[in-house]
């Protein structure tokens, strides 16, 4: 993995190696740190760096610190800026991912959120796929729940939290899948371990509601305005029973990391006809130009470096 030879941290642009915090520190004791996960794509002919959304990354970003009482002077502009400062700084011609977080930095014991000092770090990493097997995933329902929004904010993208995901993809990895399904507690299909779902039933795209626990995916959003303006495709927010996806003519998880995923088999059954549908395939395809700038209709949407 190629790591950022800089990074954000303490208020100023550092070399990586400099980057680091005590094992003594809040946020790594607790969890109580609040992230975010940002994509650029190189576009090769035009030789150009683009970053997605960031703006919207930002704001829940900000959203997420609010959730965990943290304070910060940084708004949705300051963070792209900086950004922007810390890419032209190592110069990066390739994919990235970039990991922007606020943590919680005082030294010491104790379970509480106030009282505490705030911090921002980000570095960057070349990035590629997340999901090997993206145009043909085959996933399991998780015997792990998704978390609660009463237990711990789902809309949030809060550290501590993603110990749920990790028990629900290692489970999966283990069990020779590519990715789970998780339910809610109410029996919902919610989330993968850490993407975003959506089905095609009689041709309608469906997805879990905002309040299924789900967290509030900027490609998931891309997604569904993409499939109503571009696709013309109706398109529902409602919960999912397990059992659906067992009789949808096509299955797929969206994320910053995990793009648009193909799902082809639930449980060693078919999704549809067992191959990546027309619906998800049209939907990659737009999706790759909005990201690396050939659609000049959604270049809102992108930061050019």
């Amino acid at each position: 993995m190629d790591l950022s030879k800089h990074a954000f941290f303490e208020g100023k642009i550092v070399p990586l190696s400099e980057a680091k915090i005590s094992i003594a520190t809040h946020g790594f004791l607790y969890g109580t740190a609040v992230f975010g996960g940002i994509r650029g794509y190189w576009n090769e002919e035009m030789q150009r760096l683009f970053v997605f959304r960031p703006y919207d990354h930002f704001r829940r970003l900000l959203h997420s610190a609010r959730m965990l009482a943290m304070r910060t002077e940084y708004d949705e502009e300051s963070l792209i800026q900086l950004t922007l400062d810390l890419l032209h700084t190592d110069n990066w011609q390739c994919d990235i991912y970039m990991r922007p977080t606020f943590y919680k930095a005082d030294l010491g014991i104790g379970v509480r959120l106030h009282d505490l000092k705030d911090e921002f770090s980000m570095f960057v990493i070349k990035y590629e796929k997340y999901v090997k097997n993206d145009t043909d995933a085959h996933v399991t329902f998780s015997s792990w729940r998704r978390i609660d929004d009463n237990v711990i904010p789902a809309r949030g993208k809060v550290a501590g939290a993603y110990v749920n995901s990790a028990l629900i993809k290692t489970d999966a990895a283990r069990a020779g899948f590519d990715e789970a399904l998780v339910l809610d507690q109410n029996g919902h299909v919610s989330e993968g371990s850490a993407m975003n779902i959506f089905m095609v039933r009689d041709g309608v795209l469906v997805t879990p509601p905002v309040t299924d626990n789900i967290l509030e995916g900027i490609t998931r959003k891309s997604v569904i305005e993409l499939a109503r303006n571009e696709l013309g495709l109706e398109v529902h927010e409602r919960s999912i029973d397990r059992t659906e996806v067992f009789i949808a003519e096509e299955l797929f998880m969206t994320g910053t990391a995990a793009q648009i995923t193909a799902v082809t088999r639930v449980d060693h059954r078919p999704v549809g006809a067992g191959v990546m549908g027309p619906v998800t395939a049209k939907l990659r395809a737009l999706y790759e130009d909005v990201l690396r700038g050939r659609n000049k209709k959604y270049a809102h949407w992108n930061v050019a470096v």
